[in-house]
């Protein structure tokens, strides 16, 4: 068996010998009471408010999006993006098996079913090389036989495209592309873009990990149609619970802003709503959390940068350790640090002395068609996702302030 304990101690000194130390924790050193006190005293603590625009239009700048509409968590704003780029009923949706579950809760909502494709061995994120591979030989471009069609249900005022991507095995429609920055770390986001352009298929980006990561300088969540953001209580800010969507079409996401505020027409005192809507709302008081957060987020993703490098310097030295980082044309946040271990076993022996030992280690997600309801969906055979799966572990990773 391996021994574990120098690497268990170098962890527990980088955040000052803790008696435990924790994956990932929230750091509030800003104007985050402040802000929160204002909520309380105005009594403008649910979804109207103040803080709720300024955060939108502040992110928006943050990331160069043309718009940015807040949610009540990532899961939501995923949800909602697939609507409204058209996702439909027993459409299909190429993602990744190595993502957190809420990707495939997402597009499930609808009732459209993910294809799984492999991932890069540089990123941990899809692997544009996979899913060219896969398109070649499973999928068509043909008239698009569901451009009439009526949604009972909804209607997200939505144009079809008179070509689309259809897969050959199935007969289903290939609707959209669902990237996940794993970890913080970007995909080869522009090489996805680019054949989802070339196939006729829509590009969502789950950007739920990777606030403040960059691709050649632009920000994840603006390569595609739509970005989904969280800002769950472990991600790099947190506002306790919450998301956004990152728009880069200004009237997309005005209509968004409208469903996800359950479609009610403007008016000093009548109810009046124009479509089946969304009670999607992020509270004011949450929103307050994030302008305040966001005010340190570059701070905070310099402390998580520096201790990464400090992890990578360390690991040299560590034989059969590798830590993973970021690749080229890449600036990562580093939400989630990880290590890779030499296989199933030790992996499991590090993940056991670890946490007897007072350092909070996890696995990677358990694969999506590992899990009952998806055991059954298309995949290309996941090599490097099955690679990964059987080696990686997080560590911790909170932003160390002085």
């Amino acid at each position: 068996m391996a021994d574990f304990k120098n690497t268990i101690n170098f962890i527990k000194s980088i955040y000052g010998n803790q008696e435990y130390t924790p994956l990932a924790v929230p750091v509030f050193i800003g104007n985050e009471k402040k802000y929160l006190n204002e909520c309380i005293d105005t009594t403008f603590v649910s979804s109207v408010g103040k803080f709720v625009d300024r955060f939108e239009n502040d992110m928006a700048k943050y990331t160069g999006a043309k718009r940015a509409v807040v949610c009540v968590s990532g899961t939501n704003a995923l949800h909602m993006s697939l609507l409204l780029v058209g996702v439909k009923r027993d459409d299909e949706v190429l993602t990744q098996a190595l993502t957190f579950i809420a990707t495939c809760n997402a597009l499930s909502y609808i009732g459209a079913h993910p294809v799984f494709l492999d991932v890069d061995r540089s990123t941990m994120g899809l692997s544009p090389d996979a899913m060219k591979e896969w398109l070649q030989k499973n999928a068509e471009v043909r008239n698009n036989n569901r451009i009439n069609e009526v949604e009972k249900s909804y209607d997200f005022a939505y144009q079809e495209e008179e070509l689309a991507c259809y897969n050959k095995n199935t007969g289903r429609r290939i609707k959209a592309c669902v990237p996940m920055h794993t970890f913080g770390h970007p995909v080869r986001i522009e090489e996805i873009a680019a054949l989802c352009k070339e196939w006729h298929i829509e590009l969502v980006e789950d950007a739920a990990e990777s606030i403040g990561s960059t691709y050649k300088g632009k920000h994840t969540g603006t390569f595609g149609k739509i970005g989904a953001i969280s800002f769950n209580g472990n991600k790099t800010i947190t506002t306790g619970g919450g998301g956004m969507m990152l728009f880069n079409d200004e009237e997309l996401g005005a209509y968004a802003k409208h469903i996800t505020t359950q479609a009610k027409i403007p008016h000093r005192w009548e109810f009046r709503h124009d479509h089946i809507g969304f009670n999607y709302r992020m509270p004011n008081i949450n929103a307050a959390l994030g302008c305040a957060q966001l005010e340190n987020l570059d701070k905070y993703i310099a402390s998580k940068r520096q201790v990464a490098a400090e992890y990578e310097a360390f690991f040299k030295n560590v034989p059969k350790i590798e830590f993973f980082v970021d690749s080229p044309d890449t600036y990562s946040n580093y939400w989630l640090n990880a290590v890779i271990l030499k296989d199933k076993e030790t992996q499991l022996e590090f993940l056991e002395q670890t946490n007897d030992n007072g350092v909070m280690t996890r696995p990677i997600w358990e694969l999506m068609n590992r899990l009952p309801m998806f055991e059954n969906c298309e995949n290309d055979g996941l090599k490097n996702t099955i690679w990964f799966a059987d080696r990686v572990v997080n560590i911790p990773s909170s932003v160390r302030i002085s």
